[in-house]
Protein backbone atom coordinates (compact mmCIF):
# COMPACT_ATOMS: atom_id res chain seq x y z
CA UNK A 1 0.00 0.00 0.00
CA UNK A 2 0.82 3.08 -0.78
CA UNK A 3 2.53 6.16 1.72
CA UNK A 4 -0.55 8.89 2.40
CA UNK A 5 0.55 12.41 1.07
CA UNK A 6 -0.93 14.92 2.30
CA UNK A 7 -3.11 17.20 0.62
CA UNK A 8 -1.87 20.15 -1.48
CA UNK A 9 -3.34 23.42 0.00
CA UNK A 10 -1.50 25.93 -2.43
CA UNK A 11 -4.64 27.53 -3.72
CA UNK A 12 -5.61 28.10 -0.51
CA UNK A 13 -7.37 31.79 -0.96
CA UNK A 14 -7.89 33.73 2.78
CA UNK A 15 -10.11 36.35 1.14
CA UNK A 16 -12.36 33.33 0.47
CA UNK A 17 -12.19 32.14 3.94
CA UNK A 18 -12.98 35.76 5.19
CA UNK A 19 -15.81 36.25 3.39
CA UNK A 20 -17.25 32.73 4.08
CA UNK A 21 -16.95 33.50 7.86
CA UNK A 22 -18.15 37.27 7.63
CA UNK A 23 -21.12 35.84 5.33
CA UNK A 24 -21.94 32.37 7.73
CA UNK A 25 -22.06 34.59 10.76
CA UNK A 26 -23.55 37.51 9.48
CA UNK A 27 -26.13 36.48 6.77
CA UNK A 28 -26.58 32.81 6.38
CA UNK A 29 -30.11 31.70 6.52
CA UNK A 30 -31.48 28.07 6.75
CA UNK A 31 -30.79 25.54 8.98
CA UNK A 32 -26.96 26.93 9.75
CA UNK A 33 -28.37 30.12 11.10
CA UNK A 34 -31.09 28.34 12.76
CA UNK A 35 -28.59 26.00 14.97
CA UNK A 36 -26.54 29.22 15.63
CA UNK A 37 -23.39 28.12 13.70
CA UNK A 38 -20.27 30.42 13.63
CA UNK A 39 -17.01 29.67 11.53
CA UNK A 40 -14.03 30.75 13.92
CA UNK A 41 -11.28 29.80 11.97
CA UNK A 42 -9.76 28.58 8.84
CA UNK A 43 -6.41 27.86 7.57
CA UNK A 44 -5.49 26.01 4.88
CA UNK A 45 -7.25 22.69 4.79
CA UNK A 46 -8.98 23.14 7.96
CA UNK A 47 -11.44 25.12 9.78
CA UNK A 48 -12.90 25.52 13.16
CA UNK A 49 -16.53 26.37 13.82
CA UNK A 50 -18.81 26.43 16.94
CA UNK A 51 -22.20 26.50 17.96
CA UNK A 52 -24.40 27.13 21.90
CA UNK A 53 -26.49 24.61 22.94
CA UNK A 54 -30.01 25.83 23.30
CA UNK A 55 -32.30 24.59 25.47
CA UNK A 56 -34.59 23.96 21.99
CA UNK A 57 -32.01 21.68 20.55
CA UNK A 58 -32.31 19.32 23.69
CA UNK A 59 -34.68 16.53 23.62
CA UNK A 60 -37.03 15.76 26.37
CA UNK A 61 -34.33 13.34 27.68
CA UNK A 62 -32.20 15.72 28.20
CA UNK A 63 -29.45 15.60 25.27
CA UNK A 64 -29.56 17.16 21.71
CA UNK A 65 -30.87 15.11 19.47
CA UNK A 66 -28.50 13.60 16.92
CA UNK A 67 -30.13 15.42 13.77
CA UNK A 68 -28.37 18.49 15.55
CA UNK A 69 -25.38 17.76 15.32
CA UNK A 70 -25.42 16.19 12.20
CA UNK A 71 -26.99 19.33 11.26
CA UNK A 72 -23.61 21.14 12.21
CA UNK A 73 -21.30 18.52 10.91
CA UNK A 74 -22.51 18.29 7.44
CA UNK A 75 -21.92 22.28 7.13
CA UNK A 76 -18.36 22.42 8.60
CA UNK A 77 -17.54 19.19 6.11
CA UNK A 78 -18.40 21.82 3.13
CA UNK A 79 -17.28 24.75 4.31
CA UNK A 80 -13.69 23.69 4.48
CA UNK A 81 -13.25 23.28 1.11
CA UNK A 82 -14.26 26.53 0.00
CA UNK A 83 -10.83 28.24 0.38
CA UNK A 84 -9.31 25.65 -1.43
CA UNK A 85 -11.72 25.46 -4.38
CA UNK A 86 -11.76 27.59 -7.68
CA UNK A 87 -14.19 30.35 -7.64
CA UNK A 88 -17.63 29.31 -8.65
CA UNK A 89 -17.21 25.51 -8.00
CA UNK A 90 -19.50 24.28 -5.05
CA UNK A 91 -19.18 21.25 -2.55
CA UNK A 92 -22.32 19.13 -2.20
CA UNK A 93 -21.84 16.17 0.61
CA UNK A 94 -22.21 12.58 -0.97
CA UNK A 95 -21.91 10.43 2.32
CA UNK A 96 -21.12 11.20 5.92
CA UNK A 97 -20.47 8.85 9.03
CA UNK A 98 -21.05 9.88 12.60
CA UNK A 99 -19.86 8.20 15.59
CA UNK A 100 -21.56 9.83 17.92
CA UNK A 101 -19.32 9.15 21.65
CA UNK A 102 -20.86 11.18 24.27
CA UNK A 103 -24.27 12.57 25.07
CA UNK A 104 -24.59 16.28 25.08
CA UNK A 105 -26.76 18.16 27.38
CA UNK A 106 -25.34 22.05 27.54
CA UNK A 107 -22.33 24.54 26.68
CA UNK A 108 -21.31 24.74 23.23
CA UNK A 109 -19.81 22.47 20.71
CA UNK A 110 -16.70 23.29 19.00
CA UNK A 111 -15.70 21.63 15.31
CA UNK A 112 -12.85 21.05 14.35
CA UNK A 113 -12.68 20.11 10.00
CA UNK A 114 -9.47 18.84 8.62
CA UNK A 115 -8.93 17.71 4.66
CA UNK A 116 -7.64 14.63 4.32
CA UNK A 117 -7.86 14.57 0.77
CA UNK A 118 -8.71 16.56 -1.87
CA UNK A 119 -9.06 15.67 -5.42
CA UNK A 120 -9.92 17.57 -8.81
CA UNK A 121 -13.94 16.25 -8.65
CA UNK A 122 -13.95 14.81 -4.66
CA UNK A 123 -12.45 15.34 -0.71
CA UNK A 124 -12.73 13.69 2.22
CA UNK A 125 -13.02 15.64 5.34
CA UNK A 126 -12.81 14.73 8.53
CA UNK A 127 -14.34 16.58 12.00
CA UNK A 128 -13.93 16.07 15.54
CA UNK A 129 -16.64 17.56 17.41
CA UNK A 130 -15.99 18.61 21.55
CA UNK A 131 -18.24 19.81 24.20
CA UNK A 132 -15.70 21.56 26.85
CA UNK A 133 -12.84 18.97 26.96
CA UNK A 134 -14.81 16.24 25.68
CA UNK A 135 -14.81 14.72 22.39
CA UNK A 136 -18.65 14.01 21.65
CA UNK A 137 -18.79 12.80 18.25
CA UNK A 138 -16.27 12.00 14.96
CA UNK A 139 -17.15 12.40 11.79
CA UNK A 140 -15.89 11.40 8.16
CA UNK A 141 -17.40 12.32 4.99
CA UNK A 142 -17.17 12.65 1.37
CA UNK A 143 -18.04 15.51 -0.91
CA UNK A 144 -18.37 15.82 -4.48
CA UNK A 145 -16.82 18.93 -5.91
CA UNK A 146 -18.74 20.41 -9.22
CA UNK A 147 -18.09 22.96 -11.49
CA UNK A 148 -20.64 26.12 -12.30
CA UNK A 149 -23.04 25.56 -14.83
CA UNK A 150 -21.58 26.61 -18.86
CA UNK A 151 -23.27 29.36 -19.64
CA UNK A 152 -25.04 28.38 -22.93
Amino acid sequence: MGEYRKPNFDAYDEKIAEVMMRMNNEAVDGLPAYLGARLEKFGPGRLTASMDVRDDLVTIMGAIHGGVMAGFVDHVLGCVLYPLMKRGQWAATTEFKLNYLAAVKEGSLVAESSVLSLGRRSAVVRVDVTNGERLVCTAQGTLLISDPPKAK
